[in-house]
């Protein structure tokens, strides 16, 4: 089946906002703590969409619900916006739209509690290396196509300085929007990991987190089937140097943004990041194997609109 640029960025885009909801479920669950709450474990929406997710039942920052996605959405959609006004990536552009979003804004996220109180858009973080920065910037790789690589990571430095300004943040960035774009324009499983490695290597002059990708990334290939306890046993996704790489070795080790996402939500930690970069990737990379009753149930639970999004980012597609 031949599938077009924008059939990609539209698949990638839901496969984030797929793997972001099925993820939230079990987001910073130990694998003990998993099977306690789903004793046969995740295999899609565990419950009524739109109902309150039983874990976050009076939880006093929010009761998530069934099929809601997260900050790693809300802010996707924020760099898209920023994207589709400017016609390319600008951090203050970014900035302004980031103070619009209002998920996961708290002192215990001190990445976006320090940007949303700073009320600044042109503001330029200097530290912070977590996952946040590459959750988002799946737009800078549906608008730069894979020949461009400096623009990749220029985009990805810029949609990630408003909140993350640490080097390992924005590596992960670049690495993820690079195998984004790599997924766009047809690229095999391989191509795509190479093309996040060189990425992550540009953006990062000390190498640790292309070396961190490539060891992932070698494991999951060394393995003939992959489970959720023995991934949790050797990258569990806790930390900067876990949490993007076994995305990435997903993304690329793996076949379907479905099979990726109930992954992800079976290892716990930070599932909802793994679920949703790894989704994106693979969503764009086998634009068919996204879950549409998946998607249906997500656009009706949060009304994003991500389909006409999407088409609008790969309208303004360019190589350089």
């Amino acid at each position: 089946m031949t599938f077009t640029a924008t059939d990609r960025a539209i698949a990638c885009i839901k496969g984030i906002a797929t793997g972001d909801a099925i993820g939230k479920q079990t987001e910073m669950l130990s694998r003990e703590e998993i099977v306690r709450w789903y004793p046969h474990g995740v295999r899609g929406f565990e419950g009524e969409p739109g109902a309150i997710i039983a874990r976050y039942a009076s939880n006093r920052k929010r009761e998530w619900r069934i099929g809601e996605t997260t900050d790693d959405t809300e802010r996707t959609i924020a760099v898209a916006r920023a994207i589709l006004a400017d016609g390319d990536v600008s951090h203050v552009s970014v900035g302004r739209e980031l103070l619009r979003c209002t998920k996961c804004m708290h002192i215990g996220i001190p990445s976006l509690w320090e940007f949303h109180q700073a009320a600044d858009p042109a503001r330029v973080a200097v530290a912070h290396d977590g996952c946040g920065a590459a959750v988002r910037v799946a737009p800078v790789g549906i608008l730069f196509a894979s020949t461009a690589l400096q623009q990749l990571v220029r985009g990805a430095q810029e949609a990630s300085i408003s909140t993350h300004g640490g080097s390992l943040a924005i590596a992960a960035a670049a690495a993820v929007a690079a195998a984004v774009s790599a997924a766009i324009d047809g690229a095999s499983s391989q191509q795509v990991f190479e093309l996040a490695e060189e990425a992550a290597a540009v953006a990062e002059q000390q190498g640790v987190f292309a070396a961190a990708i490539r060891n992932v990334h070698d494991r999951v290939a060394s393995v003939p089937s992959l489970t959720s306890a023995a991934v949790a046993s050797w990258c569990f996704p806790d930390r900067p140097l876990t949490i993007v790489p076994l995305a990435l070795g997903l993304a690329t080790g793996m076949r379907s943004a479905e099979e990726a996402s109930l992954l992800a939500a079976n290892v716990g930690g930070d599932s909802d990041s793994v679920a949703s970069i790894a989704g994106g990737i693979l969503g764009a990379m086998y634009p068919d194997r996204v879950n549409e009753e998946w998607y249906q149930t997500v656009e009706s639970v949060n009304q994003h609109g991500l389909v006409e999004i999407a088409a609008g980012l790969a309208r303004l597609r360019r190589s350089c």
